[in-house]
């Protein structure tokens, strides 16, 4: 167990404040670190903010060509590290070790797509738009920009954001979720052992509400990125926008999941239960809502024997399919969600909230939960439950589907399952989310892509990754000229 610190200033140092939260391996409930916590994590932050603004005013002048050029080694540093950094995130956030390799390299790609950030952020050229008269437009850096993230994806969620924001000439601060804070600190280390960075431009800083509302009202950070539940992407968004930042807030989730009656059963099986249960369902594109459309007793019973099939337990043993939920109350809540669908007219297809792993009584351990007859006007059909529970759902047809899709308040991920052109073609036009899936359990975006939530599940105009990273990290500035000695303006 080690005490964390704050990298500020190119430097490692401990937190002004003396109130510390421990930070749990959530399959065995050991402690693995002690996090600053409390109100003085404001100090830290404030200290963070003021060597990042100077950190900017070096960087912004720096030649795009040379500002990615860390970004390359940054990339070997994930590669050569991966199975250590992949330990770190399955003991600190429970997944197993493949999944936690598979967001490595998640993080990777998109370093690869931010080198390119001095192509990507090229002007554009307009000569001649009046007589003598030229017009460009340049894309200029913010300044300080922070950023917050949340447990379930240690390494990749910050990678979201922190090389397009270094790349288009900003500094970058990074609040780590206080519940596995311990990955991105050796990331961090691993990169001010190696990269000639200068002093102040990239900052991890620890905390909770205290540190997160510093960030949000500083009058020197300019951007503000944020993953997280829908309640508080809204305060982010909101709060962020009343002190003038620019924010892009990703929220939360209710993925839904069409089966036409053509789709392959076999193949349709297995990759809608790495969805549903991949990551212990801890993930904004996770399948949380399985419809089936027709006659659906074959994929039923598929549906129903994959889910008692998979295996459960540390995500470092061989052989693991599924680790442990987050925390105890986190188990607990997702728990009273399944009893409350149960009391609501929902019934058990499969029951894995009465089981425990064998040698990790004391692990934050559910199996996977199927249940069928869900009321569709109750809380478990609305209500992002964050876990391995699947509703399965059944309507007549591929269009009450997608009304049923529409009339949500979330708008993440929406797939379909069939081997029909015309009726895929039909659901991506239609189906109100921002990343459709064809015949893909998880419609995760590639780097060069954004991800692209609608509606609850994301507040502002541009997502993370590729292009839209470059511009959320940059603003436009238009510039108008001419240099001929003669006026020819007539009136």
């Amino acid at each position: 167990m080690k005490t964390l610190e704050n990298y500020i200033n190119g430097e490692w140092q401990s937190s002004i404040s003396t109130q510390y939260t421990s930070v749990h391996n959530p399959a065995t409930q050991e402690v693995i670190a002690q996090v600053p916590s409390g109100p003085d994590t404001v100090k830290d932050v404030e200290k963070a903010i003021q060597y990042a603004q100077k950190a900017y005013l070096e960087w912004k002048d720096v030649p795009a060509m040379k500002r990615v050029q860390p970004l390359f080694k940054m990339k070997t540093l994930l590669e050569d590290h991966k199975e250590e950094i992949a330990r770190l995130i399955t003991n600190e956030c429970g997944k197993t070790y493949a999944e936690s390799l598979g967001e490595i390299q998640r993080a990777i790609e998109n370093v690869e797509v931010a080198c390119a950030t001095y192509v990507l952020n090229q002007s554009e050229f307009s000569e001649n738009i009046a007589p003598g008269i030229d017009e460009f437009m340049i894309r200029q850096p913010l300044g300080v920009c922070a950023c917050i993230t949340p447990f379930n994806f240690p390494v990749m969620i910050p990678f979201w954001f922190l090389p397009y924001a270094i790349a288009t000439g900003n500094s970058f601060i990074l609040k780590p979720s206080e519940k596995v804070p311990a990955t991105m600190q050796y990331v961090f280390d691993l990169i001010h052992k190696n990269l000639d960075l200068p002093k102040g431009l990239l900052s991890l800083v620890h905390g909770g509400k205290d540190s997160v509302d510093s960030l949000l009202r500083h009058p020197d950070v300019k951007a503000i990125s944020f993953v997280g539940s829908t309640p508080i992407a809204k305060y982010i968004y909101s709060e962020g926008a009343k002190y003038g930042k620019r924010v892009q807030a990703q929220g939360g989730a209710k993925n839904p999941i069409v089966i036409m009656p053509d789709a392959d059963i076999d193949m349709t099986t297995k990759i809608i239960t790495d969805s549903v249960y991949g990551c212990a369902g801890q993930r904004c594109l996770a399948a949380s809502l399985v419809i089936t459309v027709g006659d659906d007793k074959k994929i039923k019973d598929a549906l129903v024997e994959a889910a008692k099939s998979r295996k459960v337990g540390y995500g470092l043993e061989d052989g693991i399919e599924m680790g442990p939920v987050i925390s105890q109350e986190s188990k607990t809540r997702i728990q009273g969600l399944i009893q409350k669908g149960i009391a609501e007219g929902a019934n058990f297809l499969v029951d894995g909230t009465q089981k425990n792993v064998s040698g990790f009584d004391r692990g934050n351990f559910l199996y996977p939960t199927i249940l069928e007859n869900v009321p569709l006007d109750k809380e478990i059909i609305s209500t992002e439950i964050f876990g391995p529970v699947m509703s399965l759902l059944n309507f007549k047809s591929m269009e009450d589907s997608i009304r049923f899709i529409n009339s949500g308040r979330y708008g993440n991920m929406a797939c379909i399952f069939t081997q029909d052109g015309l009726s895929a073609r039909q659901f991506r036009s239609e189906a109100m989310a921002g990343n459709i899936g064809i015949n893909v359990g998880v419609a995760a975006p590639v780097a060069q892509f954004p991800f692209s939530g609608w509606k609850e599940s994301f507040f502002g105009d541009l997502h993370a990754q590729g292009r839209h990273g470059i511009e959320f990290y940059t603003q436009t500035k238009v510039v108008i000229e001419r240099w001929p000695k003669t006026w020819s303006r007539t009136f």
